[in-house]
């Protein structure tokens, strides 16, 4: 019910949602209340009197520079802009396929577990260190742990690697979705010039090894023109290169005014979608076989609960669904007003992020039942994982549904809104970061804003080009296994452990009391201390351990590829030793002197709200709708 809330904003849709999330709503906020400490801050006052003239006066900037900071013009913008964020491609293509290979329905106990320990009170830790900070993740990380200062740096990094290729994504969506306007579709035949007329297939195969189905002939040699490997790059393909630009300009476009223009936008990009999988999913279900598809997909297999792969897997795909450790959710939230109800948003976001999931679950595989069906195959001989599932197997299906005319670009527009999401955060990182860092600097030579978030997206799409060569399908599986996988688990693991064990869960309890007027939950509490940098060492021995190199398909890449995609992988992660080499290095006194100082924050705990009047004269919609009687 939360699409539909978000979607239609209408009162009694709105009273019926509130319905639903009003008891885990409240619960938390007693369970805060009950927890609540009355830790009193050391006074700010006493403390800038030791200090300098001139630290004194740069403190005095660092206010005036977090007062004029913008702020969303509405809550529900920065709720549209966050969950539009975590619901992306990820949970189109993976959760569905993860979930039916790791237990079907007893998959949802793990991955609801991981919801409530995991994903809930990480999100909680970023939003906090990102509304009371004020500021993108690096300069806040450099206050919260000067030590891991590298780690706000490292997010920023792969945040701008991970957008280069994600949009690769989008030009590929863009490409199907300029040939779904045609009266027949381009992938449901082999009477292509693209298509290997001895081994093609309309439909899916099955277990006729030397045969292609012709969606992904149409995947392989009209939308990539793949090569044979990563050693033959190939030319440009000149298709892929128009989309890919027209993407980037999208983005742009949607960006170039900041928080003003991205929070416009999110009313569609992040909504629409919601009206496309319930509409797929009422079609779907009325087509034969989509029952069986739906059973295979929740059918529990309670044995697999006993695997501890199954957990990892839940954990890490609630981590990864959410955008942990990619910077965007810090940078998101200081826009946020001084005081912002962030326990109601974290809910809000994790339980819509949980729901599109199972949701878009429910609309795949009462598809895949459907081509069973129809082409008489198991239903395992049709799921598969990853950009397969939208690119190769969902066409195919679409192909045959009634009204394929009016389904196919609906579905290509909906993947496009999704990726689109994501990108406005990846890019608002980066876009965040200079300006904090750089700001007047970079003023003085582009002169206006705009002009930099246009050289962040001119720099994302030449870094993009090689993934639209003939071989560019294997770079980007190189990128997307070394950023996605390898580098991101590390940083998390970084990140956790700065802001839960050095930094402190008191410190962050004292923010948030002095953004709330009360301290978090002992649940909140107790899960950021002991269970959550727990578990991310676990993920992080089970992926060193169950560590497999990239391949793509049966193919595998040579030992110099591998270490390209190591490189890769370093090129985030290297920037937390070489930062807190370099804090050690510019500190003063024994190396214990400078490794104590370096540990020590020196973020202001004694803040308080920069704006007070034009944050009391607020109208909280949202919060009064929770509060009033059903």
């Amino acid at each position: 019910m939360i699409p539909y809330c978000i979607c239609f904003g209408r009162y009694y849709s709105v009273r019926f949602f509130f319905f639903i999330i009003k008891p885990i709503y409240f619960y938390s906020i007693s369970a805060m209340e009950r927890g609540a400490e009355n830790t009193e801050p050391l006074s700010e006052e006493r403390r800038r009197d030791h200090q300098p003239a001139d630290i004194k006066a740069s403190a005095d900037r660092s206010v005036d520079k977090r007062a004029e900071r913008p702020t969303w013009s509405g809550q529900l913008e920065f709720i549209l802009a966050t969950v539009g964020y975590a619901v992306g491609l990820g949970n189109v293509w993976r959760f569905p396929y993860l979930c039916y290979s790791s237990g079907g329905g007893a998959f949802i106990v793990p991955y609801l577990t991981m919801v409530f320990l995991c994903g809930i009170p990480l999100l909680f830790m970023e939003f906090s260190v990102g509304q009371y900070s004020r500021l993108g993740p690096v300069h806040a990380f450099a206050k919260i742990c000067p030590l891991f200062k590298g780690v706000g740096l490292a997010t920023v990094v792969i945040s701008f690697v991970f957008c280069t290729f994600y949009n690769v994504l989008m030009s590929w969506a863009l490409f199907y979705l300029f040939n779904s306007f045609r009266e027949t579709l381009p992938w449901s035949t082999c009477n292509n010039t693209w298509n290997a007329v001895g081994n093609c297939s309309n439909g899916f195969p099955g277990n006729a090894t030397h045969l292609q189905s012709s969606s992904q002939q149409f995947f392989d040699h009209k939308l990539l023109e793949k090569t044979s490997g990563i050693e033959e790059v190939g030319g440009l393909q000149w298709e892929l290169f128009g989309c890919l630009l027209l993407s980037w300009i999208i983005i742009y476009l949607c960006i170039f005014k900041g928080v003003k223009s991205t929070g416009k936008v999110v009313y569609f990009t992040a909504v629409f979608p919601y009206f496309v999988l319930f509409a797929l999913l009422i079609n779907n279900v009325q087509l034969p076989g989509a029952k069986e598809g739906m059973l295979y997909f929740v059918t529990p297999v309670w044995g697999k609960l006993f695997e501890v792969k199954v957990w990892v897997n839940a954990a890490a795909q609630v981590f990864n669904s959410l955008g942990i450790a990619f910077g965007c959710m810090i940078s998101m939230a200081s826009y946020n007003k001084f005081n912002h109800n962030i326990t109601r948003d974290v809910l809000i976001v994790s339980l819509t992020n949980s729901f599109t999931s199972i949701l878009a679950g429910f609309v795949i595989f009462s598809a895949i039942g459907h081509m069973s069906y129809k082409h008489n195959l198991p239903v395992d001989n049709i799921a598969t994982d990853g950009p397969g599932l939208v690119f190769v197997v969902y066409p195919e299906v679409l192909s045959t549904m009634p009204g394929f005319q009016f389904w196919a670009p609906l579905f290509f527009i909906m993947l496009l809104c999704l990726g689109l999401d994501s990108q406005f955060g990846n890019v608002e990182v980066v876009v965040t970061f200079l300006k904090d860092e750089f700001g007047i600097k970079i003023l003085q030579y582009l002169k206006r804003e705009e002009l930099l978030a246009l050289v962040v997206c001119i720099t994302g799409f030449v870094l993009g080009i090689p993934h639209v060569t003939k071989g560019g399908i294997y770079v980007f599986q190189l990128m997307d296994h070394c950023t996605a996988v390898v580098s991101l688990i590390f940083l998390a693991f970084f990140e956790v452990v700065a802001v839960c064990w050095i930094f402190g869960v008191s410190r962050l309890s004292l923010m948030f009391k002095r953004m709330r007027g009360k301290s978090p939950s002992i649940f909140f509490r107790f899960c950021l201390l002991l269970f959550c940098p727990l578990l991310m060492l676990c993920i992080l021995g089970s992926s060193i351990i169950q560590y497999t190199p990239p391949r793509y398909g049966e193919y595998m890449y040579p030992l110099w590829a591998r270490l390209v995609g190591w490189v890769i992988s370093l090129v985030s992660i290297v920037w937390i030793p070489l930062c807190a080499i370099h804090e050690i290095y510019n500190s003063e006194g024994s190396l214990l002197q400078r490794i104590k100082t370096s540990l020590t924050p020196t973020l202001d705990l004694d803040a308080m709200d920069p704006q007070p009047e034009k944050q009391n004269s607020d109208n909280p919609v949202l919060e009064k709708m929770l509060s009033s009687s059903v």
